[in-house]
């Protein structure tokens, strides 16, 4: 997966340690309610479309954009899912990363999906019935999707 330039300048200064990043968790539905994944090309794992966003990016395009960059999809972004902080997790490159996902639902407006980049190995459309495991936090938010009138998910404040 390409590392975005900001974070390559970033870890050349603080290294592995923890670093927080906002990304986008996008569940593109298409006119009769399947949801595209993709085949991982790192874990060869079914998944939604996810990214990092790029610094003042707002979700909404950085989402659209990880689907266009990922599967050759145009999309347009319908609500918000859900907002989490991922626990801290490491790449295989040691780098510690505590992830803020922002879940958008996405229909698609123009194109044909299909790999369009290194990051994945193949990209299909799934009935929600058939839809392989995915991670709790991506999981959460195609259920929200699926139902039409779900609010956003947050985690409840902890009380101390």
């Amino acid at each position: 997966m390409p590392i975005p330039d900001f974070v390559v300048a970033l870890r050349s200064k603080i290294g592995h340690d923890p670093l927080p990043l906002p990304g986008v968790v996008a569940v593109v539905l298409d006119n009769r309610d399947r949801v595209l994944l993709v085949r991982r090309s790192d874990t060869h794992e079914w998944a939604l479309t996810t990214g990092c966003l790029e610094p003042g990016e707002q979700p909404a395009t950085g989402a659209a954009r990880e689907v266009w960059e990922e599967t050759g999809l145009h999309v347009t972004v319908e609500r918000l899912l859900a907002v989490e902080a991922l626990p801290l997790s490491t790449a295989p490159n040691g780098d510690q990363i505590h992830w803020l996902c922002i879940g958008l639902l996405c229909r698609p407006t123009a194109g044909e999906a299909h790999v369009n980049d290194d990051e994945s190995v193949e990209v299909a459309w799934f009935n929600p019935a058939e839809v392989p495991a995915l991670p709790p936090h991506q999981a959460r938010c195609l259920e929200l999707a699926l139902a039409a009138d779900a609010p956003a998910w947050f985690a409840e404040p902890e009380l101390s």
